[in-house]
């Protein structure tokens, strides 16, 4: 805060590390297939529309593509084949090429790869041969050894393993989960037949894409699914329609922390757009403030809790819950619920706050998780109470999301206030029926629902306190203007909670109208800035 007298606060440059991610990005992870229970390396390529999930595969550059290469090695003497290989049909995996030896004879064909499933030898289908029988038949065919391969797309997670060999320490006897290069080379090497021919066919490794997951109205997700457990370094994405990209697994927290981030930036942004789309054919009462994806915790549930994921939405005088994404003008009247916004609390979970100023600033930004907030479920939550006691918690992925729910909260509750203007509730005191009226100018008024007459009236700034039975019955605390006297008012009404939530809007609107700063930020349409 500048403070008159002293001189203004040189700024500090915020660090790079800080920086909002760009919308374009790319880099390695491991994508889980839950139908395998395989991890293999995947390419991520985030644009500003999508997130594409490439895979690698082997692509001939110089003739006809085929899926399946037969490739003729001719054994050296002293060298073997140039080869390792792991995998066997006993552990129902592929035999899988694990290790190709620089400028051997495997090496020098430049048709195989590390990554090659066997398919043939000479002839011999092998696909369904245990490793002992492949290395065997690989030792026993001679001079010349004809192999048919196909390259793995989805490479086994077995070949991750640190390289070994059976060697002496191993009985002599090849291992599937080793490289069998010992008993295919022998070893020592020798010099390495000439390069083939240029008319030979040519292979190569490249990143093809695999899956593009449009971002507009996507979500993602840390959590495992149905559970409220979060994932290490880990998260999904989920595209409009349903479609998942897999668990997709990084090496440190910071890099999944990272890409989460970017892609939810992604996502805010093409929401953003859509919003202004959609809001220009719509009437000015009938504004979208905000939408999206969160996740909702059942009320009520304790250990074994069961979060769903859902579509929020204010827009005009309401508060939206719907199980998808509304697509057409229809599907805004097909919401799981809606509440209005006025008699709705917006509540915001406790957070855990960080000592060193950098450290805090990242925890918003989502660059970094706190110790508390690793495996809490309170993390990140925020809570909206409704009538009749009831309430709806919902937790989301980043704090900068937080932080944007509570802005459009506040707006959306500030503009429905500033619509309406007044809202009558019927109550009754010691057995008389009365109108209790919540009005943004002249504050709260009584009156007799026979008679009309008004029985009293007092200004916002009038009321100084109050209290409840948890139920139907409020004391309201007023301060008499000319006698300076605390007047107390008991009222009872069927739906306390909601007038309660109903006070709290009108005065929190009125307080937001007196500050300039909250009016600038909000960009409110003139008839209200006027008021």
């Amino acid at each position: 805060m500048h403070v008159a007298g002293k001189q203004q606060a040189e700024l500090i440059e915020r660090p790079a590390s800080l920086l909002l991610p760009t919308s374009t990005k790319s880099g390695i992870a491991l994508l889980y297939n839950v139908e395998s229970s395989n991890t293999y390396d995947v390419c991520l390529k985030l644009s500003k529309d999508a997130l594409t999930i490439q895979k690698l595969d082997v692509v001939c550059t110089s003739a006809t593509d085929s899926q399946h290469r037969t490739v003729v090695l001719r054994r050296q003497a002293t060298g073997g084949l140039g080869l390792s290989i792991k995998g066997g049909a006993e552990h129902n995996v592929p035999v899988v090429i694990s290790k190709i030896f620089k400028d051997q004879v495997a090496d020098q064909t430049g048709k195989l790869f590390v990554g090659d499933a066997v398919l043939q030898v000479n002839g011999i289908n092998v696909e369904h041969c245990t490793h002992k029988e492949v290395v065997h038949l690989l030792r026993t065919a001679g001079d010349e050894v004809t192999i048919s391969v196909r390259y793995l797309r989805e490479v086994p997670s077995f070949l991750k393993l640190p390289l070994g060999s059976p060697g002496p320490d191993h009985g002599g006897v090849s291992s599937p989960l080793f490289d069998s290069g010992f008993h295919l080379n022998g070893t020592n090497t020798a010099p390495s037949p000439p390069s083939p021919s240029a008319n030979e066919p040519k292979y190569e490794k490249r990143w093809l894409d695999a899956v593009c997951m449009p971002l507009l109205m996507a979500r993602v997700s840390r959590f495992k699914a149905g559970t409220d457990k979060l994932r290490s370094n880990c998260f999904e994405v989920f595209a409009l329609n349903g479609a998942s990209t897999s668990v997709l697994q990084f090496c440190t927290a910071a890099e999944s922390t990272d890409w989460l981030q970017a892609i939810s930036t992604n996502i805010n942004g093409l929401t953003q757009e859509n919003i202004k789309f959609l809001n220009k054919s719509c009437s000015s009462e009938d504004q979208i403030i905000h939408m999206g994806w969160a996740c909702e915790t059942p009320e009520g549930s304790t250990t074994c809790r069961s979060s769903v994921f859902r579509f929020l939405a204010l827009r005009g005088p309401y508060f939206y819950i719907f199980k998808s994404p509304p697509i057409g003008a229809t599907d805004w009247g097909q919401a799981e619920t809606t509440y209005h916004l006025y008699e709705v609390l917006f509540k915001v979970h406790k957070l855990w706050m960080a000592e060193d100023c950098w450290l805090q600033a990242r925890l918003y930004l989502g660059l970094e998780h706190s110790p508390e907030q690793q495996d809490s479920s309170e993390s990140l939550c925020f809570s909206i109470l409704v009538g009749h006691g009831q309430s709806h918690t919902f937790q989301v992925e980043l704090a900068t999301d937080l932080a944007l729910w509570e802005k459009s909260f506040q707006r959306a509750v500030y503009l429905e206030v500033q619509r309406v203007r007044s809202k009558s509730y019927m109550c009754s005191s010691q057995g008389t029926v009365l109108s209790f009226t919540i009005d943004f100018g002249s504050g709260f008024t009584c009156s007799d629902v026979a008679s009309k007459a008004v029985l009293w009236r007092y200004k916002f700034s009038q009321l100084k306190g109050s209290s409840d039975d948890g139920k139907t019955r409020v004391k309201l605390l007023f301060k008499n203007a000319e006698s300076n006297q605390i007047e107390m008012k008991e009222l009872e009404f069927a739906n306390l909670t909601a007038v309660l939530h109903c006070i709290h809007s009108f005065i929190a609107a009125k307080v937001a109208s007196m500050d300039p700063r909250f009016m600038c930020s909000q960009s409110v349409p003139g008839h209200y800035a006027n008021t």
